[in-house]
């Protein structure tokens, strides 16, 4: 049991304990290092550089730099360069166009680190460097250009803005990824309320344009229809006493079927003329009729 006991304690210190200080040991007195993805470490001895690892992975330091690798620690000095993908967004560049109009410009690029060296030592301030040049580059590419062409041909704007600042951005250890102007817009306000003001008049006049025609279309079409039914109510109007006589003429041939359809004519029209009709019996006095049809005076009653 004891033999077992101190196996495990000699075992947990040498794995727990003796190998990460042994191997912290090595890396500290410049042995070995481990890359990681998309980093790069420049190595700089007596202010002169003398290895780049950008390999990821475990790297041995005397295979790469030699017997100076153990003197780095102590009389050199390693740097750890970041070479992931950066992204940066300049807001309301100032530019004017072809008709003098303000303008601001809002430009977003991609970049990277290509040369780890040149990034460290040729430039003191590479990052706001390079945003200096694509700025500049932006005014020197859109200034002057028709104000239709800034708000409509973006991507050609954006690649002439590429391939201006790239040049000097390699000098400085970067490199240009994708460059796109994602805003233009009017810097000057009381230019802005005008553009309004005139888009807001255009528009009342495109509605007023299209209510007229919309109007114009329904009255051509109204007096259309209305000219169309004027014609055939004419040819209904000229047809139909022809139609009328030839049905008179039928009927005229039979003296009883003509009788008593203009004896039911009468009576129509009599009911629609809403008069007051007495009838009187047949075969008496007329006079009379009416003479008893009248209320009997209140002095004349018996009684």
């Amino acid at each position: 049991m004891s033999n077992f006991v101190i196996a495990f304690f000699a075992t947990f210190g040498g794995l727990f304990i003796a190998v990460p200080l042994f191997f912290a040991l090595l890396r500290l007195l410049g042995g070995y290092c481990i890359v990681g993805e998309r980093q790069a470490r420049v190595y700089v001895l007596w202010g002169k550089v003398i290895g780049v690892i950008s390999d990821p992975g475990f790297h041995i330091l005397l295979f790469k730099l030699g017997p100076a690798a153990f003197l780095v620690p102590w009389m050199g000095k390693c740097h750890v360069v970041d070479l992931r993908l950066d992204q940066v967004y300049l807001r309301s560049l100032a530019v004017n166009s072809e008709e003098g109009a303000p303008m601001g410009i809002g430009i977003w690029y991609e970049m990277f680190i290509s040369d780890p060296v040149a990034f460290l030592f040729r430039n003191t301030n590479p990052r706001g460097s390079l945003a200096a040049n694509v700025s500049s580059a932006t005014i020197r590419c859109l200034s002057n250009l028709k104000l239709a062409d800034m708000l409509e041909n973006r991507h050609t704007m954006s690649r002439a803005v590429r391939a201006e600042a790239s040049g000097t951005s390699r000098e400085w250890g970067y490199d240009l990824g994708s460059v796109y102007i994602r805003k233009v817009h009017f810097r000057d306000h009381e230019m802005m309320r005008q553009i309004e003001s005139k888009v807001v008049n255009r528009l009342r006049q495109v509605t007023s344009a299209i209510k007229q025609e919309g109007a114009n279309q329904v009255s051509v079409i109204k007096s259309t229809a209305e000219r169309e039914a004027a014609i055939e109510f004419a040819k209904a109007a000229a047809v139909r006493p022809q139609i009328v006589g030839a049905a008179l003429e039928e009927i005229a041939r039979d003296p009883e079927v003509a009788a008593v359809l203009f004896d039911v004519l009468e009576v129509e029209r009599l009911l629609a003329s809403k008069a007051e009709v007495t009838l009187l019996p047949a075969g008496q006095n007329a006079l009379g009729s009416f003479l008893a049809a009248q209320p009997v005076p209140p002095a004349l009653r018996p009684g």
